[in-house]
Parts: structure tokens; sequence; C-alpha cells
């Protein structure tokens, strides 16, 4: 949902800055004169003099007493949820434990710093992955994996992500009684001085 929130936020911001940017633009550089044609009479900017606000707007509201209120509680709630969004981004902490259903109805704990070190450690038996690191994030019921892998210099990264896939996280899947277990795993080779051929 987090990665959601967050294109829908850049794709919206985006597009306000681009739709403000080319109302000031298009006046500023004078393009209409330049290019024969003329702007809408509705387009909130004239021509390269005109300003966003002018005295006669930045006054307008003052004496009504509704303004500083409105003006105040937009403000705190837009400071508010972008409080929000920055703790939810900061908050993606790591899991403690997964619950792991039994079948009978009853959940037991999974500690998750052992499904992560069994992750790690077979990831770390392929060949070709030198290192890897795993978190689980997400909730309890519905945990999420990110695991990094340091891959040796001779390693495929098609083949080494097509065996992370079917059997480290099929594994850990199983072994932990899990519907699902999506994951995102991050790839980065190992650095390595060149060759001397003689």
């Amino acid at each position: 949902m987090l990665r959601t929130v967050n294109r829908v936020l850049l794709a919206l911001t985006g597009l306000a800055l681009l739709a403000l940017g080319g109302a000031v633009l298009v006046p500023g550089l004078d393009l209409p004169r330049h290019w024969g044609f003329d702007l809408p009479s509705w387009w909130p900017f004239d021509g390269p003099r005109d300003v966003l606000l002018t005295r006669a707007d930045r006054r307008r509201w003052r004496d009504e007493g509704w303004w500083w209120p409105t003006v105040l509680a937009a403000l705190a709630v837009l400071v508010l949820l972008m409080l929000w969004w920055l703790l939810a981004q900061v908050r993606r902490r790591r899991l403690g434990e997964v619950l792991v259903p039994n079948g009978d109805g009853v959940e037991a704990a999974l500690r998750c710093r052992a499904l992560e070190a069994a992750l790690e450690g077979e990831a770390e038996s392929l060949d070709g992955v030198d290192r890897a690191w795993a978190r689980l994030l997400g909730r309890r019921t519905a945990p999420e994996v990110e695991m990094g892998l340091l891959l040796a210099p001779h390693a495929e990264p098609a083949v080494a992500l097509e065996r992370i896939r079917g059997e480290v996280l099929e594994h850990a899947r199983g072994s932990a009684g899990l519907a699902r277990l999506p994951a995102e795993v991050r790839l980065r080779a190992v650095r390595h001085e060149a060759e001397r051929v003689s």
C-alpha cells in the first residue's frame, strides 16, 4: 500500500508542478506573440510582466474572519499528512516474529531472526552468491522479504535470481506455512581487479 501511496503522491505532485510551470512559462516567454496564438480567457497569467499574486489578490481575504483560521487549518492538515507520509517511510521496521498456522486453529510464533538466518544461509550456499542478507518486513500474518545478494564475478544474475525464487524463498514459504511470501531481491556484483594475461 505504501508503494501505491508513494506513486500516487509523486504523480500528483509532478502533474501539479508541470501544470503550474507550463501556466507560468508560456506567457513568461511570450510564446503566444512569437508563435502567433492567443491564450484563452481563463488562463491565469497574461504576459511576461504578470505576477503570480497581485497586491489585490494578496489582500483580498485579509479582513474576513474565516480567512486566517482556514489557512492555518489547511496548513496544519498538510503538515500532518506530510508527517504521516514521512513516518510511514521510516517505519518499515524489521519484524520480530511471524505467525505460523498449525492447522488445528492455533498459531505458533516463528522468530524472524531464525527465518532470516535460514534464508541467508541457503542463499549463500548457492553457486555464485558470495554473501546474502535478508530482512522480514510487513505484518506478522503477511510478511515480506527484502534480500540482498553479493554475486561473484562468474555468477549469472538471472540464474541466481531464479534459484532464489524457486528454491530459497519457496523453502522458507513452505517451512513457515505461508500462503505467499513476496520478496524484493537486490543484486550487486563483487568488485574485482582485472586479470593480467601474458
